[in-house]
């Protein structure tokens, strides 16, 4: 009788651990160019661009705010933004906001998308860029 019990709590808690893995698995998506616009579209989506400022001033997604993800600030900057609410992180090419993707996921943001191929690739498909 004790070894079934024990057994029964081994599965119960390795399947508790298995849905945990998986949630904190998910948190970070990354996206297609066509699916950002979507999600802009559809509003209700933090966008954050994670390049140097001068970086930024060269050009933009509309709607995007500039946190440097190399700003000794960063973690003060970034604490800033609601957690609770989806955000899109974006950079040049996608290094530095997978980096940052991966300090927002484990500093309790709920939804966060990286776009695949950053800012060059929104530009490589003809998308608006503000200036």
């Amino acid at each position: 009788m004790k070894i079934k019990s024990f057994l029964i709590v081994i599965c119960i808690a390795s399947v508790l651990l298995n849905c945990k893995q998986v949630e904190e698995d998910a948190v970070v998506e990354v996206i297609t160019v066509e699916e950002m616009d979507e999600l802009l579209e559809m509003g209700k989506v933090q966008l954050i661009d994670v390049r140097t400022p001068s970086e930024y001033a060269q050009g933009y997604i509309e709607g995007a705010v500039n946190i440097d993800f190399r700003d000794e600030n960063f973690e003060d900057l970034i604490s800033k933004i609601d957690k609770t609410k989806p955000v899109i992180v974006y950079c040049a090419r996608g290094g530095r906001s997978n980096k940052c993707s991966n300090y927002m996921k484990k500093a309790g943001f709920t939804k966060i998308y990286d776009l695949d191929g950053g800012i060059t690739e929104w530009k490589f498909k003809k998308k608006k860029v503000i200036k």
